[in-house]
């Protein structure tokens, strides 16, 4: 045992930079931003010196040296590569912006820095850069400024690998998407004009993500957070719905509507009383009364947004009845025999398997996803169509991207990507992230649970069962996007 604790050494620093990047480079927007707007001498920027200078001076004391880099689109601090999610992806991003125009790819910072040291830098970035060598011009600015325990290095050539593009630019679409969906929901709760164009725009952004890379668009469903998922919700019932769509067969023009009217799906809630949608509590009967007016809500409030060029009969459609289910025992209740169309059919398949998996105001243990598609398929009581269930598993496969597992080699590992052959749909890659003895790896394995032992003639490993990531304290979105 007494080998593994330099592995686990190895982890939790690697866990810990994590951390202290993400606290670094939000510290360093603070700064650069508050002297972007203030002179130097205000309050605000004196501020937010200090953040930076305590930040970098506590994880100095750990690390000795501090190497941010930025690598195409991705920050590394020391060598780490650094995950951002939703809350900081806009933020990193405007460093990122800011170090690439002055031609920057790497500050290093020395143990010993001073205070005094982060404002000739950070007024040398709010410059306009050097038309003729940007990076030169920063480098002379620091040597002529005092600057001696910060260095600046020039970009560097290397690129993200082609899956690295790929995850990037799905991510690019999801982040694009949540935004549009806040604007539109937010703009709908006010009693604001809405921008339709950018909701359109942000929907064609995900139908050409599904039909380019249907994997990496999926994978950013997990980038869910608590206080985002009302916005979160609707984006990732948009594209479960077109990736749906696309394995029945529906070519671009109808998954654009059908992914148009799976954003609005939930517009109606934004008549809901906050208090009420965002209680912790179980529901009484008066909570149930207004939720369950909402799919109405949505259809009439889509009477009234304008910027469509005709009715959007069929986004109002799918906003009225995704919660009546097949019987029709679901809401609002009908009066008269009818048969729920094919998008809303398809929307309440999505609303259901994301809701079921996610973290909520009223579950914060949701349930394993492949828990969650059994149910779908095998309680009559959902509600669901089972065609359509069934076209969601062989996007998804068996164990759903983001399903922690247990393998028959007690290995710990998170499904990162299901398996193309629908024969073999219990078989999905897999990252492994713990041995056999339950100690974390310093680094991740990917594995293909349909390779072939070839001594034996059987699967290297299987599943044996799903495990809940909360009692391991996994967030298992880190090792998917």
């Amino acid at each position: 045992m007494g080998r593994l604790a330099p592995s686990q050494g190895r982890v939790d620093r690697a866990v810990a930079l994590q951390d202290d990047g993400r606290r670094i480079l939000t510290a360093f927007y603070g700064a650069l931003r508050a002297l972007r707007f203030y002179p130097l001498d205000n309050d605000v920027v004196q501020r937010g010196l200090d953040e930076l200078q305590k930040t970098l001076s506590e994880i100095l004391e750990e690390e000795g040296v501090v190497e941010i880099q930025l690598v195409g689109d991705f920050f590394f601090i020391n060598e780490e590569r650094l995950r951002l999610d939703l809350r900081n992806y806009s933020t990193f991003g405007s460093v990122a912006g800011t170090l690439r125009s002055h031609e920057i790819g790497e500050i290093i910072v020395y143990k010993g820095v001073s205070r005094a040291e982060w404002s000739p830098l950070l007024s040398l970035l709010l410059r306009s850069p050097d038309s003729e060598d940007p990076f030169a011009a920063i480098q002379d600015g620091l040597s002529g400024g005092g600057v001696e325990r910060i260095r600046v290095g020039a970009m560097r050539e290397d690129a993200p690998s082609d899956e690295d593009d790929e995850v990037e630019g799905a991510r690019q679409t999801y982040t694009q998407g949540v935004q549009a969906a806040r604007e539109l929901l937010t703009d709908v709760r006010l009693g604001r004009a809405v921008n339709v164009r950018r909701v359109k725009r942000a929907v064609q952004g995900i139908v050409d993500q599904v039909l380019a890379n249907e994997s990496s668009i999926m994978a950013m469903t997990h980038l869910r957070e608590f206080d985002e998922y009302t916005f979160t919700h609707s984006v990732n019932v948009c594209i479960l719905s077109v990736v749906i769509g696309q394995r029945i067969g529906l070519g671009r023009s109808e998954l654009y509507d059908l992914g148009l009217g799976a954003l609005f799906h939930d517009v109606g809630k934004m008549r809901i009383p906050e208090e009420t949608l965002n209680k912790t509590g179980r529901l009484n009967d008066e909570d149930w009364r207004l939720l369950k007016e909402h799919p109405a809500d949505g259809l009439l409030l889509l009477f009234q947004v304008k910027g469509f060029s005709d009715i959007p009969f069929r986004q109002m459609l799918m906003a009225y009845e995704h919660h009546m289910k097949l019987d029709l025992t679901g809401y609002p209740p009908s009066r008269r025999p009818r048969e729920m169309g094919l998008y809303s059919r398809i929307v309440a398949v999505a609303d259901a398997f994301d809701a079921g998996t996610s973290v909520r105001s009223y579950q914060f243990r949701p349930a394993a996803p492949d828990e969650v598609l059994k149910e779908m398929r095998e309680n009559p009581v959902r509600g669901m169509d089972k065609v359509l269930v069934k076209a969601l598993i062989t996007a998804t496969g068996v164990y759903p991207v983001g399903t922690l597992v247990i393998l028959d080699t007690f290995e710990l590992a998170v499904v990162t990507r299901p398996n193309s052959d629908p024969a073999r749909l219990h078989q999905p890659q897999v990252k492994i992230i713990s041995d056999a003895m339950g100690v974390p790896l310093a680094e991740p394995m990917v594995a293909r649970l349909d390779q072939i032992d070839p001594r034996t003639g059987e699967p290297r490993r299987s599943i044996i069962k799903t495990a809940d990531p909360n009692r391991y304290g996994i967030r298992v979105a880190d090792y998917i996007v």
